[in-house]
């Protein structure tokens, strides 16, 4: 891509503005793991970011600005711009939509016997919400390609699925590249939004030059998806799809992180300040976990394992705590709020049944803090990483690289970093929690040089595929593909 400008298109920007008091707008970074995925790319090439106006600043700032805007702090020569829409349509789009339907639907989260019912609200928010954002991005690339022809788009996650295919439609030779950063489902799991839904997701996905996922599971069910729920013929070998005289490219990119980055972190001074009181407070064993309290990050079957993991080994009574570290995540939305009051609940039972005035077996907190997150990442003896169903998890590589006590990670199978890194894991069934509370015991008990050896197995799998070689991948074969070579699969795993 050297030489062509890139054109990075996600609801969420790298910065929000705010006010800062002095008839100003400051910009703030914006938290998430796209955009930290993102820096690293903008750090090499010159890019124009579009993303939704959400804080209150962003309107001002794009009101003012009337086109791009330049972005402080973010990347080399990286400009923004802001798509407006009015607040209806944002919040049909966002938390009805794209939060919970498609994102339930991706984490196969849906109670099938009692939701969803597609009703008018439903289908409102699909015609007067989803679709109408996804225009008002399309509108903005298409103008940004006014001005950069030659530029690739770079598309990324589920809230702009039919975006593509209003840009092809009016840009024919535009080379459009879609990430999707969480789990595709099956095809049938589709079925549960109408033909018109989801056959306009897939559709939107197809107007790309490249569709892109973290695994080569979620690959192969987008493959499946084109084929049985569009009748289109698919090359499984060659990971492409043939949709209205075009080819298709359906690549995997296991996304890392930034690792000289993180493990210099680990060493910064407020790290240092938290682990001060953090080890003071130690038990002999330490299980940790650090999520956002989404449903699909399956904490209440964690706690209910560590449960059963107190009443069958009592030895570790007294000798070990449980930390939990949750981020409230996505509190407009009621089956959210609902699940945190189950997580305290639970814990609240869990700590009155094993606990004693001197020691609670499980330490949560509710609180977004990343030096206390790194903190008990360098000092778990176990990682709990449960998820029902996860796009990557970096969770699980962040912790695994800069631990210090050869602590041993318990994985989900249906979590992305499985592919990678399941080899040296504890791998669990995530409904299972009989084998999780089992796989608690093993790894406080395994030796301590396969403990040892384990951990240095993820972290070389952790240095040698960071977040660099992510980017890496994705550009070279971009530049193949704009070349009109159809790549093998080989390509872009």
């Amino acid at each position: 891509m050297e030489g062509s400008p890139l054109i990075l298109v996600s609801n969420r920007g790298p910065v929000g503005f705010i006010d800062d008091g002095e008839g100003g707008m400051r910009a703030v970074r914006s938290g998430g793991g796209l955009v930290t995925a993102l820096t690293g790319l903008i750090d090499l090439v010159p890019a124009l970011w579009i993303s939704a106006a959400i804080e209150p600043g962003d309107f001002v700032v794009a009101e003012q600005a009337e086109g791009p805007f330049p972005v402080p702090s973010a990347g080399r020569d990286t400009t923004g711009r802001f798509v407006v829409m009015h607040p209806d349509v944002y919040e049909r789009y966002y938390n009805v939509v794209a939060n919970p339907m498609l994102w339930f639907i991706q984490h196969y989260l849906w109670d099938l016997s009692n939701v969803p019912d597609i009703r008018d609200e439903e289908l409102l928010a699909w015609s007067d919400g989803y679709l109408e954002a996804n225009g008002l991005f399309a509108d903005a690339v298409v103008d940004a390609l006014a001005a950069n022809p030659d530029a690739v788009v770079m598309i990324h996650d589920y809230h702009l699925y039919t975006a593509p295919a209003s840009v092809r439609e009016r840009v024919p030779d535009a080379f459009l590249h879609f990430f999707v950063h969480i789990p595709w489902p099956q095809p049938d799991y589709w079925r549960v939004l109408p033909p018109h839904i989801r056959d306009a997701i897939i559709a939107g996905l197809l107007s790309c030059d490249v569709v892109a996922f973290h695994t080569q599971r979620y690959a192969r069910n987008f493959l499946l998806s084109c084929e049985d729920l569009l009748g289109l013929e698919v090359d499984y070998a060659a990971l492409t799809v043939r949709y209205r005289d075009r080819t298709v490219v359906v690549r995997h990119y296991p996304i890392s992180i930034d690792a000289d980055g993180f493990t210099e972190m680990a060493t910064s001074e407020p790290v240092a300040a938290e682990e001060a009181t953090f080890l003071r407070r130690r038990r002999r064993h330490l299980i940790a976990r650090v999520d956002r309290t989404d449903l699909s990050k399956n904490i209440l079957r964690g706690f209910t394992a560590f449960d059963v993991f107190l009443d069958r080994h009592p030895e570790f009574r007294e000798d070990i705590t449980f930390f939990a570290m949750l981020q409230p995540s996505r509190q407009d939305v009621p089956e959210y709020v609902e699940y945190v009051e189950r997580i305290t609940e639970l814990v609240s039972r869990i700590n009155t049944k094993h606990g004693n005035t001197d020691w609670m077996p499980i330490d949560l907190r509710f609180e977004s803090n990343l030096p206390l997150a790194v903190t008990a990442y360098k000092h778990f003896d176990v990682m709990l990483v449960n998820s029902i169903f996860d796009g990557m998890n970096l969770v699980a590589k962040e912790s695994m690289l800069v631990n210090e006590r050869d602590g041993v990670l318990i994985l989900s199978e249906n979590v992305g970093a499985v592919e990678e890194i399941g080899a040296y894991s504890l791998v669990v069934n995530p409904f299972d929690v009989e084998a999780q509370a089992e796989a608690l015991h093993q790894a406080l008990t395994m030796p301590r040089a396969e403990r040892r050896a384990r951990g240095d197995a993820t972290r070389q799998v952790i240095n040698e595929n960071d977040i660099a070689r992510w980017l890496q991948a994705q550009v070279a074969d971009i530049e193949q593909i704009r070349g009109r070579a159809v790549l093998p699969p080989e390509g872009g795993g």
